[in-house]
């Protein structure tokens, strides 16, 4: 039973992360049905640049207060990822708007190459080590642990998803941006600006990847520029298994492949009898990916355009 909770405390922590990163997605796609499979890399250069940010500070300074670190990650890395989406989606993806979806996918592919290769270049191959910053206050629940930390990035996902809900159901930009989900060409005859709404959910979607790529280098110690990949595919599938366009099934996903994978991890070497081990945990989303797309393609909670952003 303790590994059982541990485990649950782990997945709710991976899935929260999970979860923010698939609400860029769907943000994208509810509007313009596009996959923006370069989200991934938004995120990996939000933690590469809360990561460098961090460094300088703790080697300028010394000691430096874990509020001020993460304080000054987020207020350079969450412009600096709104400024690349908007400019991926200025320069790559709005000249592509009216051409078939084959063609802005590939471009995507290309954009999240590009964005690899332009990180490699600027910190290079090397994984960056975050610093030792946070204290590990750790409360025991049994035999399991869950860390201020994992509190920190749990909360911290939940405020941010129901600040989210409240902006795209209570707020004219939120408004604007249903309408013109439900049809851009009649929300642009009734006066909605197609280009500001399509840009405002890029960089939503872009400031969401930064404070994910924050928590994500803070919680595992480490970021490089290969680490949005793997991330993106993950957050990918957490949008298709809760119905991606679909807010709430964004959340949902994110929060139930966090969990699968942990519990996958943790049981499958007993399962198997050792043949697999924890380091299998990535099969498990790819399974979870096969699996929704044979028996239930449109997601758990399915594509709701009212609710799509």
């Amino acid at each position: 039973m303790d590994i059982f909770v541990q485990q649950i405390i782990n997945g709710l922590t991976a899935g929260s992360v999970y979860a923010l990163v698939a609400l860029g997605y769907t943000m994208v796609y509810g509007i313009i049905g596009l996959i923006n499979f370069a989200h991934g890399d938004v995120v990996m250069v939000g933690a590469m640049t809360a990561t460098s940010i961090v460094l300088a500070l703790v080697g300028h300074y010394g000691d430096v207060s874990v509020f001020v670190a993460l304080g000054a990650a987020l207020l350079v890395s969450i412009p600096v990822c709104m400024a690349l989406g908007w400019t991926a989606e200025r320069i790559a993806y709005r000249p592509l708007r009216r051409a078939p979806r084959l063609a802005a996918l590939i471009t995507a592919i290309g954009v999240s190459i590009i964005i690899q290769n332009l990180a490699m270049m600027y910190w290079g191959r090397n994984y960056l080590n975050f610093p030792h910053i946070i204290e590990p206050t750790v409360f025991q629940i049994g035999d399991a642990r869950l860390s201020m930390l994992q509190i920190a990035i749990m909360l911290g996902s939940a405020l941010i998803m129901v600040a989210l809900l409240l902006l795209v159901h209570k707020t004219r930009l939120g408004m604007a941006m249903r309408a013109t989900a439900q049809n851009r060409e009649v929300a642009g005859l009734m006066g909605v600006n197609i280009n500001t709404v399509i840009s405002a959910a890029f960089l939503i979607g872009s400031a969401l990847a930064a404070i994910a790529g924050v928590m994500i280098t803070s919680y595992y110690g480490v970021a490089q520029y290969t680490m949005g990949f793997m991330l993106g595919l993950k957050a990918f599938t957490a949008a298709v298994l809760g119905g991606i366009g679909n807010l709430g099934g964004a959340m949902l996903g994110g929060l139930l492949l966090g969990l699968i994978e942990a519990l996958g991890s943790g049981y499958v070497g007993n399962l198997t009898n050792g043949v697999f081990g924890s380091h299998y945990q990535d099969v498990f989303s790819f399974i979870v990916l096969v699996v929704v797309l044979i028996f239930r393609p449109s997601g758990l909670l399915g594509e709701r355009s009212g609710d799509r952003a």
